[in-house]
């Protein structure tokens, strides 16, 4: 269940906030002054932070400012109606949103879901990126996919584009088999010229650099009729 931070020193609007939210399957921790919210914030896990712009102790101006320091989670805003100069400054802070007193319900509930489903995103995305960066180390085999170098005991394997592309596919995708067509449309491409009798070639290659015995590859091993699979044992 995401965890709502709610930083409100009107005691009626925290209630209704913090009813909505709680209605809408959040769970909730409310407090009401500034020095408490940035204590809470700082000191808890939260998945969104509810913010008011003037609270008493510290501004939510000043709370949004520290947090961004090191945290980076939904912040929304709560200021007055009107106050244009509120939500351009607390934008420019790293607000995410902000939405004005007096509010709807629903519009608050729906806001709180859209960013939540927007950070959760982003950081799905952030971890398959970091996921996709990472180095491979299998048996004696080291492929780094930023630097797109390759190493066989310690020794740098100096490979080709495409060969480096097909290892780099295959050792992501361990012991499932591929086909050459499959293999040629996903590292070629569609419209690559040429035929799927090229991955055979750059196989080949390929075991030519890394396998200490090309007639009984540790790595890529040949399916017949299949294809192509990287084997992890």
């Amino acid at each position: 269940m995401k965890k709502i931070l709610i930083v409100e020193d009107d005691e009626l609007i925290a209630e209704l906030e913090k009813d909505y939210l709680e209605a809408s399957n959040y769970e909730t921790e409310t407090v009401g002054n500034g020095i408490l919210g940035m204590k809470y914030a700082k000191e808890k896990e939260y998945d969104l932070i509810l913010l008011d712009v003037m609270l008493p102790g510290l501004s939510g101006f000043d709370i949004c400012r520290e947090l961004r320091k090191d945290m980076d989670i939904p912040i929304i805003m709560v200021t007055a109606k009107g106050e244009d100069i509120d939500k351009i400054r607390g934008l420019g802070l790293g607000v995410d949103d902000y939405i004005v007193k007096p509010f709807s319900p629903s519009e608050l509930v729906a806001r709180v879901k859209a960013h939540l489903g927007i950070h959760e995103r982003l950081l799905l995305k952030n971890e398959g990126a970091q996921k996709k960066n990472e180095e491979i180390n299998i048996k004696q085999l080291r492929i780094l996919p930023l630097s797109r170098r390759v190493y066989v005991n310690d020794q740098e394997v100096i490979l080709a584009n495409k060969e480096f592309e097909l290892l780099l596919f295959l050792a992501r995708n361990p012991n499932i088999v591929f086909s050459k067509e499959v293999l040629f449309d996903r590292v070629w491409g569609m419209d690559a010229m040429g035929d799927a009798s090229t991955v055979t070639v750059h196989i080949n290659r390929l075991r030519e650099k890394i396998e200490a015995d090309t007639s009984k590859p540790e790595y890529i091993d040949t399916v017949w009729g299949a294809g192509y699979r990287f084997q992890v044992k």
